[in-house]
């Protein structure tokens, strides 16, 4: 049996390093389908239920938010995205950063394709925000939102207080009891994005208004009502 030279040896194991090199470019390819962009990244730790660690950097699902720290729904949202990204390969599409310096983006499930962000919203355990404007997943996510909205879930479920069907959010900065009698909206509170919020005192004669004084910079055109249960009693959407 003739054996095999040094330079032989050599030569066989630089075109085993080759073979693989091609072959690992040709299947990360096919992975990520050649889209700017994307990649494929395992989540190293959830921060909180729209933000988590790639990398060792701070990513935040774009196109939603959900409940902060504190908030009715933040430990169940923060558990939840656990339960769909951790041990899990994902896709990222990452579109830019936001004044954190934090990457914008959406994750799916390598295996799936699901899309974790818009499952949030679908689930109840965040509502879309479009704070740096609509992006070709918006329409999916203002449909996730409405379908949650018909389940009663989570976020979505529906106040049971019977002024819930009159109560409204009559302006960007007050609320009027349609109803034909009092309704104590005491510890109601009103929700813009991020943590602004106003809490409501006393009582609301029938045809009464009351003003909220809030700062809607950034609030993503969206108004939560909710009743001192945390439950949803009107909500509004403006400028989409």
């Amino acid at each position: 049996m003739k054996r095999i030279s040094k330079k032989e040896k050599t030569l066989i194991i630089v075109l085993v390093i080759v073979l693989i090199a091609v072959n690992y470019s040709f299947l990360n390819n096919l992975l990520v389908e050649n889209f700017s962009g994307k990649e494929v990244v395992f989540v190293e730790r959830v921060v909180d239920g729209d933000t988590v660690i790639v990398n060792g950097g701070s990513v935040r699902l774009l196109g939603i938010n959900t409940p902060e720290r504190g908030e009715k729904y933040y430990s169940e949202a923060k558990e939840f995205l656990e339960s769909e990204v951790l041990g899990r390969a994902l896709i990222i599409e990452k579109h830019g950063q936001d004044k954190y310096y934090r990457d914008l983006a959406y994750l799916f499930d390598f295996e799936t394709n699901k899309n974790i962000n818009l499952e949030i919203v679908r689930e109840g355990y965040g509502n879309y925000y479009f704070y740096s404007g609509k992006d070709k997943y918006s329409e999916d996510l203002i449909d996730a939102w409405n379908k949650c909205i018909e389940k009663e879930i989570n976020l979505c479920e529906k106040s049971l207080d019977k002024c819930s069907d009159c109560v409204k959010i009559e302006s960007e900065n007050s609320i009027i009891n349609n109803c034909c009698f009092f309704c104590d909206v005491n510890d109601w509170e009103i929700n813009v994005e991020g943590r602004n919020n106003f809490v409501f005192e006393g009582i609301l004669s029938s045809g009464e208004t009351k003003v909220f004084d809030l700062d809607l910079t950034n609030s993503g055109g969206s108004l939560f009502l909710r009743d001192e249960e945390g439950k949803l009693v009107f909500w509004e959407r403006k400028g989409y």
